[in-house]
């Protein structure tokens, strides 16, 4: 009986809230974003360089602008947000390049830093952040989850119209919520788009879904504001079959489909390239700065050429 009443409940609630967002909310991604087609560069692999330094390689190699980590670990410490993402961000913008989002950690609008960094990156101009991540609970049935962290939803939605944000939910591969996709779409479902949504990843999706990712595109086209690329292929290691991450072109995915789709979609906003693959060993201390600043900015840019060319053929850029 517990199944079905949290099923009857799950089903309710997401049903009302689906029914709630407007027929315009569903053509918002079709306007266009007030930021553009622009091509970020991720700086968590930028990460050891300082921040002129990071700026001066991002306009080097030829980006628009950046994809700011302010998370634990990152560029920005979060308990530093206050202090660092303004001179991280007059560091970039000396350098003409934008900064038109930032990636977080952020999943409880109850945390005092939530708040705290929301509200600098609102004041400072930025529009879009990612969120951390959601992990099922064991515990309790799939749908339960899904309904229980709709609050948490709530909450940043709440957040993000104070400070004119948007956030979004990346669909990570493997056992997080968001990695089929639909489950993203339960989750953030019926709250506004202009202020919740997905940071699309291609390499995740298609990870998953095979050939059926253009269905899941499809159903969270109207939270999709932000996405993210990078490629992938199988490979069998040892009798087992693993995912190696590869340069932009070299991969499974599938992007001319892709990039076709989102042409016919209307999407028009910021792109964070991500570079998964290996680089150098971060450990080696045989390896002089420069020497790594070097292997980045060649790799790197060989795939900002790819995206680039692939974005013209389809009239993207």
């Amino acid at each position: 009986m517990k199944n079905k009443i949290t099923r009857r409940r799950f089903i309710a609630s997401t049903a009302a809230a689906t029914a709630a967002v407007s027929a315009s909310a569903f053509n918002i991604i079709q306007n266009g974003s007030h930021d553009g087609t622009r091509i970020c560069i991720f700086s968590k692999h930028l990460q050891f360089l300082d921040y002129h330094e990071m700026a001066d390689t991002i306009a080097e190699i030829g980006f628009d602008g950046a994809d700011l980590t302010v998370r634990p670990g990152g560029h920005i410490l979060p308990e530093n947000v206050e202090q660092d993402l303004p001179v991280a961000l007059e560091a970039l913008k000396s350098r003409g390049l934008a900064v038109p989002m930032i990636t977080t950690a952020l999943t409880d609008p109850d945390d005092p830093l939530t708040t705290r960094i929301l509200k600098t990156a609102g004041e400072l101009g930025i529009h879009y952040y990612r969120m951390g991540y959601f992990r099922y609970d064991e515990e309790k049935e799939i749908e339960e989850t899904i309904l229980d962290l709709r609050s948490n939803i709530a909450g940043l939605v709440e957040l993000n119209k104070n400070f004119n944000l948007h956030g979004a939910y990346q669909n990570h591969a493997g056992d997080y919520l968001g990695a089929p996709v639909w489950d993203l779409w339960m989750l953030i479902g019926g709250f506004e788009p202009d202020y919740i949504g997905c940071q699309y990843d291609i390499r995740h999706a298609t990870v998953e879904g095979g050939t059926s990712w253009p269905l899941g595109l499809k159903l969270l086209q109207p939270y999709i504001r932000t996405i993210v690329v990078k490629d992938f292929k199988w490979e069998k290691i040892n009798e087992k079959w693993e995912i190696i991450d590869v340069p932009l072109g070299e991969g499974m995915v599938d992007w001319d489909l892709f990039f076709r789709f989102l042409k016919e979609l209307g999407f028009s906003g910021p792109i964070s390239i991500h570079v998964e693959y290996h680089l150098f060993d971060e450990k080696d201390t045989t390896l002089s700065k420069n020497h790594k600043k070097k292997i980045t900015i060649e790799n790197i840019r060989r795939d900002l050429t790819f995206l680039k060319t692939k974005l013209t053929e389809t009239e993207l850029i």
